[in-house]
C-alpha cells in the first residue's frame, strides 16, 4: 500500500483552544485544512509510529469524512492500533475511559462539545494524551506553530474502512480495532454506582427522563437508563444521533433546552430530569419545576459522596474552576478535604487527579466529574443523583434543599456578551485588569470591594504559571469573575460569573437577586461603552 506525500500549503488561522481545534465546517472541509491540523499534531508529538490512538466522534456532520481522513494518515505516518467506536462513535467520556483501559498513547475525538453541528455549525478535534486528558498548553502551542510552516502530509491512496463491524482489521501495517462504544463505560459505571438501588428506585414508579438532545449519549441512555436500570422504555428523549442534532444547539442550559425546562416546569413533570451535550461531557440536572445550578451540583454530590460504592471509604479532594461559585469550597472545609480553584479547562484538574489530590471537580459551565476518567462526564453526574435519591428517599429539591439549610444558598448565574470584536475584548479586559486595585475599599450599590485581582494559578504538580480570569471580591460573600471564552467560533464572548451568598433567605428568584450585581459589573468593566450591549445576550 503505497505512501503519498502530498504537497500543502500551510494556513495561518489555525489557533487553537487548550486541547484541539475548534472552526466552522466551512472552514475545515477546505482543502488540504483538516489534513494540515492533523498532521501537525503528529509532528508535534513527535510522530505516532508504533502508537496506539483511540479515534472517534460525537456523530456531527463531517465526523465520517475526517475519520477516514485520519484513518489513512494515521497508517501513512506508521501508527501501529487504531481503537475507533463502532461507525466512528464514542462520547468523550467513554473515549477516555476506552483510552485509559487499553493504555494508549493518545486520542483523538472528533467533536465541537456543545456547539451546534450540520454544515453551518462546528466541527472540532480534542487531543488527548496518555493520561486520558487534554495536552497542554505548551503542546497546543507546538501543535499551533507547525500549522504555520507545513508543506506536505502523509496519507495512503486505500478504500475507506468499514467501522460497522465491531473487529480487528488491518490498512497497511496498522491494526484497526472496532470496539462497543457502550460496553466499557457501563461496566465502568456499574463499578462506581449502587445499580441495584437505583433499579429499586425504578421499579417503584420513579419517573425520569433523559434527554440527549439529538447527540453521541442518546444509545448510551437506552442502554444504561432504560435496558439496565430499568426506566420505563421513552424515558430517553431525542435518542438518535443526528449530524446536525436535528437542529437544536446541543448545550444543555435553560436556554437551549427550554424543551425540557418547559416540560419539568408543568404539570406533568416527572421526578427528574438530566441532559447531555453534543459529546456527553455535559449535564444539566432537574427536578420538578426545580433546577440545580451546576455550581450547587458540584458541591452537593461533593456533600454527599458516601451514597455511592466507589466513594464511601473517603474522596481526596475536590477542585473548581475560578469562574465556578464558592458553594464547594463550604463543603469542602466542613469535611475537611483541600479545595483547589483552578483555571477554566479541564487540563487544569487533570494533574490534581493524577497525583491524588482530588476525587471530584467541576466547572459552572455544566462540567461535573471525579477522578474515574480525565474528562467530564454527563451521565456519571446523573446516575450520581439518582443514586443519592434513591439512598435517601428525597426529591432533586429536598435534597437541594437541605443543603442550603446546611451551609447557606450561592445565588449564582454567568452572563454572557457574545460576538464582541475580538480587539474590543482583549482591550476591555486590559484595561479592567490595570484598573483592579482601584475598586478595593469602594462601594458600588451598596456593595463595598474587599479584594480584586487577576486569578493566578500556580500549579501544584508542574509549577506552571496561568492567568485566567478577573476577579472582584465584595464584603459578604458576593463576587464577580470577568473571563473571556475560548469556545466560540465568531469573535469573542465576555462571560461574567456574579455569585451573592445567603444563610437565610433560599427563594429569592435568582434574576432579580443578581441584577444589582450584574450592574455593578457592566460599570467596573465599562461594558456598554465598550461593546454597545446594554444587557447580556445569553444568562445561564
Amino acid at each position: 500500500m503505497q505512501i503519498q506525500t502530498i504537497a500543502t500549503t500551510p494556513y495561518t488561522d489555525q489557533k487553537m483552544g487548550t486541547a484541539g481545534i475548534r472552526k466552522k465546517v466551512k472552514t475545515i472541509i477546505q482543502p488540504n485544512y483538516l489534513e494540515n491540523f492533523v498532521q501537525s499534531l503528529f509532528d508535534a508529538i513527535g510522530g505516532v509510529k508504533d502508537k496506539t490512538f483511540v479515534l472517534s466522534g460525537d456523530g456531527r456532520y463531517y465526523n465520517d469524512v475526517a475519520i477516514q481522513k485520519i484513518i489513512k494518515m494515521a497508517a501513512a505516518n506508521g501508527m501501529k492500533k487504531l481503537i475507533i467506536g463502532q461507525n466512528g462513535m464514542l462520547s468523550t467520556p467513554a473515549s477516555s475511559c476506552i483510552l485509559l483501559k487499553n493504555h494508549a498513547d493518545g486520542g483523538l475525538t472528533l467533536t465541537a462539545s456543545h456547539n451546534p453541528g450540520g454544515i453551518n455549525g462546528d466541527f472540532g478535534i480534542k487531543y488527548a494524551t496518555s493520561n486520558g486528558g487534554q495536552c497542554s498548553s505548551q503542546v497546543s502551542a507546538e501543535i499551533y506553530e507547525k500549522t504555520k510552516t507545513i508543506t506536505s502530509y502523509k496519507t495512503i491512496d486505500a478504500p475507506d474502512v468499514n467501522l460497522s463491524n465491531i473487529g480487528s482489521q488491518t490498512l497497511g501495517d496498522m491494526q484497526i480495532e472496532i470496539v462497543d462504544p457502550i460496553k466499557d463505560y457501563l461496566l465502568m459505571m456499574e463499578n462506581i454506582f449502587d445499580f441495584e438501588v437505583i433499579k429499586k428506585l425504578f421499579a417503584n414508579g420513579f419517573d425520569f427522563v433523559f434527554d440527549a438532545m439529538n447527540a453521541v449519549t442518546g444509545p448510551y441512555g437506552i442502554k444504561i437508563f432504560e435496558e439496565v436500570l430499568g426506566a420505563k422504555k421513552g424515558s430517553v428523549h431525542q435518542a438518535v444521533p443526528m449530524p446536525d442534532f436535528g437542529g437544536l444547539h446541543p448545550d444543555p442550559n435553560l436556554v437551549y433546552a427550554k424543551h425540557l425546562v418547559d416540560l419539568m416546569y408543568s404539570d406533568n413533570a416527572p421526578d427528574m430530569a438530566g441532559a447531555n451535550d453534543g459529546d456527553g461531557d455535559r449535564n444539566m440536572i432537574l427536578g420538578k419545576k426545580f433546577f440545580v445550578s451546576p455550581s450547587d451540583s458540584l458541591a452537593i454530590l461533593t456533600d454527599n459522596y458516601k451514597y455511592i460504592p466507589a466513594y464511601k471509604n473517603g474522596i481526596f479532594g475536590v477542585a473548581k474552576s475560578a469562574a465556578t461559585s464558592t458553594a464547594v469550597c463550604r463543603v469542602a472545609k466542613a469535611l475537611n478535604i483541600n479545595c483547589y480553584e483552578v483555571p477554566t479547562g479541564w487540563k487544569n484538574f487533570c494533574n490534581l487527579m493524577d497525583t491524588n489530590r482530588i476525587t471530584f471537580c467541576g466547572e459552572e459551565s455544566f462540567g461535573t466529574s471525579s477522578s474515574h476518567i480525565r474528562e467530564k462526564d454527563g451521565i456519571w453526574a446523573i446516575l450520581f443523583w439518582l443514586n443519592i435519591i434513591a439512598a435517601t428517599g428525597k426529591s432533586v429539591e429536598q435534597i437541594t434543599r437541605d443543603f442550603w439549610a446546611k451551609y447557606g444558598r450561592t445565588y449564582y448565574l454567568r452572563f454572557d456578551f457574545d460576538g464582541i470584536d475580538t480587539a474590543v475584548a482583549d482591550q476591555l479586559m486590559a484595561d479592567l485588569e490595570q484598573n483592579l486595585s482601584s475598586f478595593e475599599g469602594k462601594t458600588y450599590n451598596t456593595y463595598k470591594v474587599s479584594e480584586a485581582k487577576p486569578f493566578i494559578y500556580h500549579d501544584v504538580v508542574d509549577g506552571s504559571v496561568t492567568k485566567n480570569g478577573l476577579l472582584v471580591y465584595f464584603e459578604g460573600g458576593h463576587r464577580i469573575c470577568y473571563r473571556l471564552s475560548g469556545t466560540g467560533t465568531n469573535g469573542a464572548t465576555l462571560r461574567v460569573y456574579i455569585e451573592s451568598y445567603d444563610k437565610d433567605n433560599f427563594d429569592k428568584n435568582p434574576v432579580e437577586a443578581l441584577t444589582p450585581l450584574l450592574n455593578v459589573a457592566m460599570i467596573l468593566a465599562e461594558i456598554e461603552k465598550r461593546t454597545g450591549k446594554n444587557k447580556p445576550d445569553l444568562t445561564t
